[in-house]
């Protein structure tokens, strides 16, 4: 069974490992380094009450996590939010990535906000699967805007009305 819950500082080096795998190996983030503990603990505190960061967790150990944080800066988008979901890696396809999807749809209509949006590389086809299943439809798909591990790369923006 999966329980989802708050993040806590004492999340963060688990957070920054299942990401920092995702860095080096794949191309779900565009980021090329490692994030350092210090860029990890800045992101934990740039989130606030209407942008959480929550944790899955498995038998007493963080198996994933995913946040909310705000579309863009300007005050007229508010009440959108983009979402981002990570499992550890040896872990996909086990429900972790749905459990902490549904759970963040669930606290973005909490909190008020209007939509979520969903920004995927076009490649990471069971991420984009995942966001489907739980009602995100496709509403851009961008052109090699990305480029890592000597490709270039499109990203499929999807968005879910709440």
């Amino acid at each position: 069974m999966t329980e989802i819950r708050p993040a806590a500082v004492e999340d963060l080096p688990t957070i920054n490992a299942i990401y920092n795998h995702y860095v080096e190996h794949s191309t779900c983030t565009y980021q090329y380094q490692p994030s350092s503990a210090a860029e990890r603990a800045a992101w934990f505190s740039g989130h606030d009450e209407h942008h959480p960061i929550t944790v899955a967790v498995r038998a007493h150990e963080v198996v994933g996590w995913g946040s909310l944080g705000p579309f863009r800066t300007r005050e007229g988008y508010r009440y959108t939010v983009e979402n981002s979901v990570y499992v550890r890696h040896d872990l996909q396809r086990q429900g972790i990535g749905q459990a902490l999807l549904r759970d963040l749809i669930v606290r973005a209509r909490t909190l008020g906000h209007r939509t979520i949006v969903a920004g995927i590389s076009a490649e990471q086809t069971g991420s984009i699967a995942l966001h489907e299943r739980e009602g995100f439809r496709e509403v851009a798909h961008l052109k090699e805007v990305g480029f890592k591990f000597e490709q270039w790369l499109d990203v499929v923006f999807l968005q879910l009305m709440l």
